[in-house]
């Protein structure tokens, strides 16, 4: 079966207050970078796993950022890439 990676970004949807964000933003302006604003904190999430399509690994994935990864209330999500990879060797 095709083995696939994924990488996922979870962030908190816009109108939720990024308070760690915000806290990287003004540490970053105590320190001379002025010029960065907008600052958001996310999460990446990287994973495995071995599906029969890529188009079925991208519903998998869908399906796990939806129950579990994410947190549909407050963050959103956005698969940053996905590519089939070879099957790794399983140890004896």
């Amino acid at each position: 079966m095709p083995h696939f990676r994924t990488g996922v970004i979870v962030m908190l949807q816009r109108p939720i207050l990024d308070v760690q964000g915000n806290t990287v933003e003004q540490a970053l302006h105590a320190i001379g970078f002025e010029m960065m604003h907008n600052v958001r904190i996310g999460k990446y999430i990287e994973l495995e796993l071995e599906a029969e399509s890529a188009q079925r690994a991208r519903e998998l994935i869908e399906d796990a950022c939806r129950q579990l990864l994410a947190n549909p209330v407050i963050e959103e999500y956005h698969i940053a890439r996905l590519e089939e990879v070879p099957t790794p060797e399983l140890a004896p």
